[in-house]
C-alpha cells in the first residue's frame, strides 16, 4: 500500500509568523514533519506553501510546490498540488500540517491504511481519548462521534453525545469516558478531493467553522478510529513551541 503526504505550509500566522521555519534542535520545524513522513513509509511527500521563504528552505531536503496565495484551507492547497503535480485519482493522500514536529509516524501510516482498507469511505482520521472534564466543554477540542462500522457521524466544539439525564442535573460535570477529541490528519484519494473542494460550502461547517463538516453534509463518509501513538501537543505561539522543547 503506497500513499503520498502533503504538507501544507503558510509563514503568515497571527500567534506564530514563520513558525514552519521556527528552529527545534537546530533544524526547521517543516523538516521535522518531512522527517516524520519518510518513517511513515511515505512513497511520495510533497510540501505546499505560497512562500518563498519557506520554498528556499525546504528545497534543501524535500520537494515543495508552490501554490496560490488565495487559498482558504490546506485541503484547497492540496488540490491545486494533486492537479500541478498530476498525481491519478486512486492516490491516498495523506494532509500532514506543516506545524506537527512531532507527529507519530504511526498515525501517518494509519490513517492511510484505514482509507485503504475502507473503500466505503472517501477520507479517512483520527481520533483520542478525551480525559478531562475541561476538554469536553472546551470549544477549542473537536469531539468526533463514531458508529459502529468505524464512519464518523459528526463533529462538534459543543460536548456530544449529551448524556441527558447526568448531564441536565449536573451541568458543568461529564462521563469522560464517552468523549473522543479528533485529530486534524486526514487521508483522501486524490479525485475525491478536486470532488471536495467543488463542493459549495455547507451551513454546518460554516456554523461550527470545521471543514470537514462539508463532507458529512453531503453524505460522504470519514472513517475514524482513535490513533495508535498519543498525538503531539498543538504549537500554536513560541511560547507553546519553548515549553513544549522543556519537556522533550
Amino acid at each position: 500500500m503506497s500513499f503520498t503526504v502533503v504538507i501544507p505550509a503558510r509563514f503568515g500566522s497571527s500567534r506564530f509568523p514563520g513558525k514552519p521555519l521556527a528552529l527545534i534542535d537546530g533544524k526547521p520545524m517543516i523538516q521535522h514533519v518531512v522527517e516524520r513522513a519518510k518513517e511513515a513509509g511515505a512513497e511520495n511527500i510533497i510540501v505546499a506553501t505560497d512562500d518563498e521563504r519557506i520554498q528556499n528552505v525546504v528545497e534543501g531536503f524535500a520537494q515543495v510546490c508552490m501554490t496560490s496565495v488565495d487559498h482558504q484551507s490546506g485541503t484547497e492547497r492540496i488540490a491545486e498540488v494533486i492537479q500541478t503535480q498530476n498525481i491519478s485519482g486512486d492516490t491516498i493522500v495523506v494532509n500532514v500540517q506543516g506545524d506537527e514536529p512531532f507527529i507519530p509516524a504511526e498515525n501517518i501510516k494509519q490513517v492511510a491504511t484505514n482509507l485503504a482498507n475502507a473503500p466505503q469511505c472517501q477520507m479517512a482520521t483520527l481520533s483520542t481519548p478525551i480525559v478531562s472534564v475541561e476538554e469536553v466543554f472546551n470549544p477549542n477540542i473537536v469531539k468526533v462521534l463514531v458508529n459502529e462500522k468505524g464512519e464518523s457521524i459528526y463533529f462538534s466544539r459543543s460536548p456530544i453525545p449529551f448524556e441527558r439525564d447526568y448531564m441536565m442535573a449536573n451541568p458543568n460535570k461529564a462521563n469522560t469516558a464517552l468523549y473522543n477529541r479528533h485529530i486534524g490528519i486526514y487521508a483522501y484519494r486524490a479525485n475525491y478531493v478536486n470532488q471536495y473542494v467543488n463542493y459549495a460550502p455547507s451551513a454546518l461547517e460554516q456554523i461550527e467553522s470545521l471543514e470537514q463538516l462539508r463532507a458529512i453534509w453531503y453524505g460522504d463518509k470519514i472513517h475514524c478510529e482513535v490513533a495508535v501513538a498519543p498525538p503531539p501537543v498543538g504549537i500554536d505561539t513560541p511560547e507553546d513551541l519553548e515549553r513544549l522543547l522543556e519537556t522533550i
